[in-house]
């Protein structure tokens, strides 16, 4: 069925509008049009509201993103409307003025759009239009700065009473194209949808110039002597190094992944003597503090100070930060509340560093340091031009505990198996590796594609979903800088690492007599150095973020079995295998399950194969190439050829959850090799 040309031009404006940060945040505000349509049943046009729908985003909305709404039994709530006291009952009755089947679910914002006399309504939420509505004097400086053109509407919380107010306000000035929305944000409205984007585009452009005119040098006050930021190796090596203890403090009460963002305007204003004051104010708009929470975590302590004292330092502010958010709830709580979420911050400043937040997945987190940033920026204009106000403590609670915020969030789907968990994976960028990383991504882990090919590492990540989902790393597992800097890369880019899996390797197989000493040191510093390395370096991250994790090492058949002209890989193998026991004994107490997995005859998608060994093999047992796969098959017990996929399946099976208390354990995945049989 063809999209009504007025709910086509309105998907057009939200994109356009949704693709500039500067107009709207992610998943922030929404636009809507109103036209004629007909009836389903009675033929007769009936004048109809398309309005994004609940949790969507603007600059990727879709058709099936909008919710349709009958205009007349809409705008007829009114005569229902029992007041503020009332005001979440009316959320659910807009489920009775939908259209048809409806689309997406209304959102709190649909009576704004409905309510409000225009056949084109956008609201955003842009920095310059925030900074306007969060300063002290912000109706002064509204119309100072547009004079009769934009009205000012008080700070009222999301719902269909603030609909009834803009409607007013509109009525009562004719002139105007929009409003500013007190601690909150803008509304445009416009005859057309063109009218109505150059509405909003020229109330936000208009404020950027006025703050940008008006405003005063150095909003954030002068730098603060030692706060300025380090170098930038010098920072990112001393965010590695904080990441996984962070991680571990915003994951007290549920476990998160991380987000590091050193960028120029949350630097500066880290290094400004105004920072702590205005970080103690918490963010204003809605969107901000549901993403960010009340307030950040904030480390009083010069950039330069020993990496040990501001580990013991964040340790204590985070409690007082547990102490203080849980008194937040106790004073505003009511019997009604839903209970409390949580305690741990989900945004973490660290002068001269950078900026930590946190969240249920990567996107979640990037997206809260993204909020946390636009911030920033309403902060830095609100105090240009006047002083940062934000609403009241009170009004911040009431939205954070709102019971539509709480349906909302029961209404989510259940976690992956492996949410929240991130997987490094050596040797990810082909054959089994690769498997192994789709099979964690897929039953939700964060990925670091780690591979000595970059360009297959990356290829990997991009096919993964690219960095809220993995990243590629090349690294060299013989090296010991190249280890220890793809681990950093781990924690800067998520945070931490829980699961890592020994996969990286190589494969010669000669006889003993034409087997050379180089060939048995490459052979044993690619595997038995190798996973040494990256153990070692993942049992260090793991121990600082406190709660446990997993290694598994993709070992081999040949770690038990004897076979001819294998002496290096086989012995290389057997020194995996014992790896998995040694470090089972040594990490248990650190809730670290160590344990492997033991593959045979992966032909087929091996990286290993298709380098020579698949050669070599064959010609030990005197046949074809190609026949390999199947001479493997018809040698095991179960006649099957096994695929990188059923390897990936068993690390699945051992990290997953149901084998919570199983370590030091080794899973055959070879189709039923007698003699390879673990005694």
């Amino acid at each position: 069925m063809a999209l009504h040309p007025e709910a086509a031009a309105l998907l057009a404006r939200s994109h356009r509008l949704g693709s500039d940060p500067r107009n709207t945040n992610y998943a922030g505000g929404n636009a809507s049009a109103k036209g004629a349509a007909p009836d389903p049943v009675t033929g007769d046009d009936v004048e109809l509201m398309w309005v994004k729908g609940s949790g969507g985003d603007l600059g990727t909305l879709t058709a099936e993103g909008l919710a349709v709404l009958r205009l007349d039994r809409l705008r007829a709530l009114r005569s229902v409307y029992a007041g503020v006291e009332r005001e979440d009952e009316m959320v659910a009755a807009f489920d009775y003025c939908l259209h048809g089947k409806g689309g997406a679910a209304p959102s709190i914002d649909t009576a704004m759009h409905g309510l409000v006399d225009a056949p084109h309504v956008d609201h955003l939420h842009p920095d310059s239009g925030i900074a306007l509505a969060c300063a002290a004097d912000g109706e002064k400086l509204t119309a100072d700065c547009f004079g009769a053109k934009v009205a000012w509407v008080p700070w009222r919380r999301p719902g269909f009473q603030l609909g009834l107010d803009i409607a007013a306000v509109k009525d009562a000035n004719p002139e105007a194209i929009g409003c500013v929305l007190g601690g909150h944000g803008i509304t445009a409205w416009g005859e057309t949808s063109q009218e109505c984007e150059d509405n909003a585009l020229h109330i936000i452009r208009t404020a950027e110039a006025f703050l940008a005119e008006r405003g005063r040098p150095e909003p954030f006050g002068p730098v603060l002597d030692g706060y300025e930021p380090l170098p930038r190796a010098e920072r990112r090596a001393r965010a590695a190094a904080l990441a996984p203890h962070l991680r571990a403090l915003a994951s007290k009460d549920r476990p998160q992944v991380g987000h590091f963002d050193d960028s120029g305007a949350v630097l500066d204003f880290l290094a400004r003597t105004e920072h702590p004051r205005l970080a103690a104010l918490g963010t204003s708009c809605p969107d901000h503090f549901l993403r960010t929470k009340v307030r950040p975590l904030v480390l009083d302590l010069p950039p330069t100070a020993e990496a040990a004292l501001a580990v013991e330092r964040l340790g204590r502010l985070h409690a007082a930060y547990r102490e203080e958010y849980a008194a937040y709830y106790a004073r505003h709580a009511e019997p009604g509340s839903p209970p409390m979420r949580g305690a741990d911050p989900a945004i973490v400043l660290i002068p001269g560093v950078g900026m930590f937040s946190f969240g249920k997945d990567k996107q979640t987190a990037r997206v809260a340091g993204e909020f946390y940033l636009n911030a920033i920026n309403v902060m830095r204009g609100a105090e240009a031009v006047s002083s940062y106000a934000p609403i009241e403590e009170s009004e911040k609670f009431r939205i954070e505990y709102w019971a539509l915020e709480e349906a909302k969030l029961r209404r989510m789907p259940r976690p992956k198996p492996l949410a929240t968990r991130v997987a490094l994976v050596t040797g990810a960028g082909s054959g089994i590796g690769r498997a192994i990383a789709r099979r964690l991504v897929a039953e939700g882990a964060c990925a670091v594609v780690a591979d000595l090919d970059a360009k297959s590492g990356a290829a990997v990540a991009e096919e993964l979903g690219g960095p809220d989902r993995a990243v590629a790393v090349t690294v060299d597992v013989t090296s010991e800088e190249q280890v220890a800097a793809a681990f950093d890369a781990a924690a800067l880019a998520f945070g931490g690492v829980d699961l890592v899996v020994n996969n990286a390797g190589i494969s010669i197989s000669k006889p003993l007599e034409e087997t050379t000493v180089r060939d048995w040191d490459l052979q044993h510093a690619v595997m038995a150095r190798g996973s040494f390395l990256v153990s070692r370096e993942a049992a260090r991250v793991m121990r600082a973020q406190g709660f446990g994790g997993d290694l598994v090492y993709i070992a081999s058949k040949n770690a038990v079995f004897a076979g001819p002209n294998n002496v290096a890989y086989s012995a290389a193998k057997a020194d995996q295998a014992h790896q998995v026991r040694l470090l089972a004994a040594e990490l248990g107490d650190d809730g670290i399950r160590v344990n492997g997995v033991n593959p045979d005859g992966v032909v087929r998608g091996s990286g290993i194969f298709a380098g020579g060994w698949g050669a070599q093999r064959a010609a030990t047992y005197g046949i074809e190439e190609e026949k390999l796969g199947e001479f493997y098959a018809r040698r095991t017990l179960l006649k099957r050829e096994v695929l990188p996929e059923h390897v990936a399946n068993a690390v699945f099976a051992l990290t997953g959850g149901d084998l919570t208390h199983t370590t030091g354990l080794h899973i055959p995945v070879d189709a039923g090799v007698a003699g390879a049989f673990l005694r």
